[in-house]
């Protein structure tokens, strides 16, 4: 795994260099156009090199969740399961590289053989690289890693997570929505985790008439991991 600590100061150009609160400062509110251009270079210059960085083959899933189950908990034993079973399939395995949910998937890839990819957000807490990962990459800007995280898959497994986990779900789901996407499976497990959501998106959303009938249809949920790959099996066969 690629050291995930940031180059040494003098040891690279400075617009280059990881720069702490970064995304927080951009996003601070008005600022002298100069700060806002060096932002962009910066942010431009990420993206490059999560181009770079994220140079494989085969096809990819990206497994989104929390950062919170540990070792035994029910989710986290599903989603290393579903991580073995996406390897098994050929399968990369891609997530936002931290603790949890996606320490289980790509522990479950690697362990199988599979590729394991992770994604990592700097963060004052969580959100420290976990151990199973064949190429690591560390983001300072969401944007940009949730960017990378829709930009190499072709189906997207949404477990049970937080308002992180949400704010990834929604964003691919949109992107589908709004036709900015093929219409790649996204897939949601942990059973009665998501029956509250997909009662409010149908009792509430739907019955507003904010989202079509046929938006319910989007997002697809599995009560197990074969489940799960069969949806994505069926719609990556199609293609």
């Amino acid at each position: 795994m690629p050291d995930p600590k940031p180059p040494a100061p003098g040891s690279e150009a400075p617009l280059l260099r990881a720069v702490q609160g970064a995304e927080k400062s951009f996003l601070s509110g008005r600022r002298d156009r100069e700060q806002d251009l060096e932002s962009a270079v910066r942010i431009f210059l990420e993206i490059l090199r999560g181009f770079e960085e994220l140079d494989f083959s085969g096809p990819c899933v990206t497994v989104f969740g929390s950062a919170r189950f540990s070792d035994g908990h029910p989710y986290y034993e599903t989603a290393k399961e579903l991580g073995q079973r996406l390897a098994e399939e050929g399968f990369a395995v891609m997530t936002g590289g931290g603790p949890g949910v996606m320490e289980a998937a790509n522990r479950g890839a690697r362990e199988a053989g599979g590729v394991s990819i992770g994604c990592n957000i700097q963060l004052p807490k969580e959100q420290v690289p976990n151990p199973y990962l064949d190429k690591f990459v560390e983001f300072e800007h969401f944007f940009v890693r949730k960017l990378m995280l829709v930009k190499y898959s072709s189906a997207f497994v949404v477990m049970p997570g937080g308002f992180g986990t949400l704010d990834e779900a929604f964003e691919v789901v949109t992107l589908v929505q709004t036709e900015k996407l093929e219409s790649f499976p996204i897939v949601a497990m942990g059973g009665s985790f998501w029956n509250e959501l997909r009662e409010f998106i149908t009792d509430t959303m739907l019955a507003a008439g904010t989202i079509s009938e046929a938006d319910l249809d989007v997002m697809q949920l599995a009560d197990d991991v074969e489940t799960a790959i069969k949806i994505i099996r069926q719609s990556t066969n199609s293609r």
